[in-house]
């Protein structure tokens, strides 16, 4: 059954993903398919789920700031989006004749989005980091803490007086940071990495309280560790495996009645009113509109706990079991439709932007882009390792560089270091259109994701920049796109790292001392 499951998931990601769509969407279906057949995978694809899961979120912790957990766009946001969606669903669903009290406990269930399908869709499109990742995974985490007191008022589990015993964990911060440098790099410090996260989601369970919240947690307290990227960077294969088995579980779930399936196309209609209730919320908050609609449709989908608290209701006698079967097809659905449209966020926002931008408010945005970049006369878009050493050199150079970033702790870490780095996204189209750039004669387009400088420089086109656009290239047919989107300079650094190896090398290996600077 295993090798069943595997491969019909393989088969259902590709072809899927041939019609421009994730593979989760392949993932879901062959749940579904198996469903149908009244085929169970076994306890071999929960465990497996289980322990993507936290692998997940554990990656989500190493790139968390507590402190983001304070800012009002997401607790003052996150709360009353919750209370007001939880009435709204309590009511709606007592319309149908639900008793007050299960009606009430799930839609709390309901009102939650998923922490799963929302940190993957932002972690492929590198925007885990990105001012709207970090608002909507802030959200998403203060609604687990929801969940727990939920689950703990359901009598789903109870805490365990011990669970405040864990404030112990935040003092040996120091010396799991300390064997995380013991552990060196490669296998050792992913076996660290599955261990920590297996072994914090597991005390976690144990005292009462969220596995998913113990992941994150324990990831937190390696967050501002050097090599935290390093080990998110080597989790990220095993993690994407794993959470093929919980796509295919939420699937498992069971096909619905005619009447069940009413139901859930019906709670399928309700995901734009949330999703419109939290942009509206962020944009009271100062948000701008793109910040406020990307981090919207991030959250845009319903949660795997709306299937926890249906199982509790059920099993509590508050529920009819038809409800669990409804519910999976609400989740998975929900699932198939915000996977392609957080896809295809950056391009819905410029489609719509001269509508929404209307519904700012006029204070000041915490994330306001500038409009001026000074005396700068190169501009670096992406400030991670490539484009800090870019304008580190360049800087040495004579030259006066600003650097772009849309992840504000890449942005302290580059302040620190006396950088003139500012907060921008360069997906923003409203970014090239109001930065002057009359004095910048070279960009470097240092991000990762390719669709970031793809679109870039489409703007730049659009816009008429005449200077000198350079990007990072790291594979040959990234190198066809972003020439035919119009650089005019392309770098592969494994490449161009290999070729200058070979030169030092070379170099020395005749005698000669040192490669001169100018020459390597």
């Amino acid at each position: 059954m295993d090798i069943l499951w595997i491969g019909l998931a393989y088969l259902l990601g590709l072809a899927v993903s041939l019609v421009s769509l994730p593979p989760l969407v392949g993932y879901l279906g062959v749940g579904f398919i198996l469903s149908a057949f009244n085929l169970s995978a076994g306890n071999f694809l929960h465990e497996l789920a289980h322990a993507g899961v936290l692998l997940l979120l554990f990656t989500v912790g190493l790139k968390l700031r507590f402190r983001n957990l304070l800012r009002p766009e997401v607790w003052a946001a996150g709360s009353f989006h919750f209370a007001l969606v939880m009435s709204l669903f309590t009511v709606g669903l007592a319309a149908f004749g639900l008793l007050w009290k299960p009606a009430a406990f799930l839609a709390a269930g309901l009102a939650f989005s998923s922490t799963v399908l929302a940190a993957k869709v932002l972690e492929e499109k590198r925007e885990l980091g990105a001012f709207h990742g970090r608002v909507a995974m802030g959200v998403l985490i203060l609604q687990d803490l929801f969940a727990v007191g939920l689950m703990v008022i359901a009598g789903a589990g109870s805490v365990s007086p011990w669970a405040v015993a864990l404030i112990v964990i935040v003092f040996s911060q120091p010396l799991l940071q300390r064997v995380f440098t013991l552990s060196g790099r490669n296998e050792l410090l992913l076996l660290l990495g599955v261990v920590l996260t297996l072994a914090g989601g597991k005390l976690f369970e144990s005292l009462g309280l969220s596995g998913e919240l113990g992941a994150i947690v324990i990831g937190a307290l390696l967050a501002n560790h050097p090599r935290s990227p390093e080990l998110a960077h080597l989790i990220w294969s095993v993690k994407e495996v794993f959470l093929v088995a919980f796509f295919v579980e939420v699937g498992l779930a069971g096909l619905p009645n005619v009447q069940a399936l009413l139901g859930s196309l019906i709670l399928m209609v309700a995901i734009p009113i949330k999703a419109i209730i939290f942009f509206i919320l962020f944009l009271m908050n100062s948000l701008r509109a793109r910040n406020a609609f990307l981090a919207a449709i991030a959250l845009a989908s319903y949660s795997e706990f709306a299937l926890i608290t249906a199982q509790v209701g059920v099993n509590n006698g508050l529920l009819p079991a038809s409800y669990l079967s409804a519910l999976a097809l609400t989740v998975a659905l929900s699932f198939a439709l915000a996977a392609p449209l957080n896809r295809f966020g950056h391009g819905l926002y410029d489609r719509f932007e001269a509508f929404l931008s209307r519904f700012e408010t006029a204070r000041r945005h915490p994330d306001q882009q500038p409009m001026s970049l000074g005396s700068a006369s190169v501009l670096i878009c992406g400030m991670g390792r490539t484009g800090s050493a870019a304008y580190e050199w360049l800087r040495d150079q004579g030259k006066t560089v600003a650097g772009l970033d849309s992840d504000p702790a890449q942005l302290e870490a580059c302040r620190a270091k006396g950088y003139r780095a500012l907060y921008g996204d360069a997906e923003d189209v409203q970014l090239w259109a109001d930065l002057r750039l009359d004095e910048i004669e070279l960009i470097l387009l240092t991000m990762p994701d390719l669709e970031a400088k793809r679109r870039s420089l489409g703007y730049l086109h659009k816009r008429g920049y005449s200077g000198v656009v350079a990007a990072t290239s790291y594979f040959p047919e990234e190198d066809e796109i972003l020439s035919q989107a119009g650089v005019n300079l392309l770098f592969n650094p494994f490449i161009e790292a290999g070729a200058r190896l070979a030169r030092l090398g070379t170099h020395a290996l005749a005698g000669l001392g040192p490669l001169p600077e100018a020459e390597a």
